[in-house]
């Protein structure tokens, strides 16, 4: 069941959005060669407990292998999950995907950007730039009287004619007072009709794109996952709210 919110739950839900915006904005300054993702990891957590939230994502999952980051730090082939580490030291023409998320007052923000690291390839800037064009496709889709699958269709349309492919194992949600909520809210056409959208509906769209398979493996470690054959990734995330006059951008300062 989909779950639509309070005026009160969206307004704690802009505030603890905010607080990802932040993160993602301020990080970039940081991003650079030499770097390492657990140095990135660190300061985040720092940023995050200085505005009276919570990370998200520390902790989350089974009791018998929980997430042990604040930040998800997934560098060229690792699409989603990367575990920041000291041994991860970012070079000149690495893309790093972070996902971050907060607990503010009991709800979540969730939101991710891909960055550049120092000068990249064409290649990966195409790359990137289509999957972050794709995000606002999906989030225009999101209005009263839509349907969830059109989120799906729109994203994937564009997508499909840039010539990429969609990672299809993984998808965007719900969310709210859990990170994730129904609806399941995937990145391509699956020909389903899905359920119509509703005011005060809250999703957090994500597409992830690489330029060659679709397909992906998971490392040993339960969490980094990968494509099957190596190719570069990108993954950008938005949270929204669905208002009478479109979708409002929770992410955003």
């Amino acid at each position: 069941m989909i779950i639509v919110k309070t005026n009160n739950e969206i307004n704690i839900m802009r505030k603890a959005n905010r607080i990802i915006a932040i993160v993602l904005n301020e990080i970039r300054d940081l991003i650079k060669p030499g770097v390492s993702t657990y140095e990135l990891d660190k300061w985040a957590e720092e940023k995050i407990l200085s505005l009276n939230a919570k990370p998200g994502f520390k902790g989350y999952g089974p009791k018998s292998n929980p997430y042990p980051a604040t930040l998800c730090t997934s560098v060229n082939d690792e699409v989603v999950h990367g575990i920041p580490s000291k041994d991860k030291v970012l070079k000149e023409g690495d893309i790093i995907g972070i996902d971050i998320g907060s607990i503010y007052k009991g709800y979540y923000g969730d939101g991710a950007y891909t960055y550049a690291v120092g000068e990249i390839s064409d290649e990966a800037k195409n790359l990137m730039n289509a999957c972050e064009e794709a995000l606002y496709k999906g989030i225009e889709s999101a209005v009263v009287g839509n349907r969830v699958s059109d989120i799906s269709k729109a994203i994937d349309k564009y997508i499909r004619s840039k010539g990429y492919e969609i990672v299809r194992s993984l998808s965007g949600h719900g969310i709210g007072k859990k990170l994730h909520e129904d609806p399941v809210i995937v990145n391509y056409d699956d020909g389903t009709k899905g359920k119509k959208i509703k005011r005060n509906m809250t999703f957090a769209i994500e597409p992830m794109i690489t330029n060659g398979t679709w397909e992906v493996r998971t490392l040993h470690d339960g969490w980094t996952v990968v494509t099957a054959d190596g190719s570069l990734s990108a993954h950008y995330e938005h949270t929204i709210v669905v208002t009478d006059n479109g979708p409002e951008i929770l992410t955003r300062l």
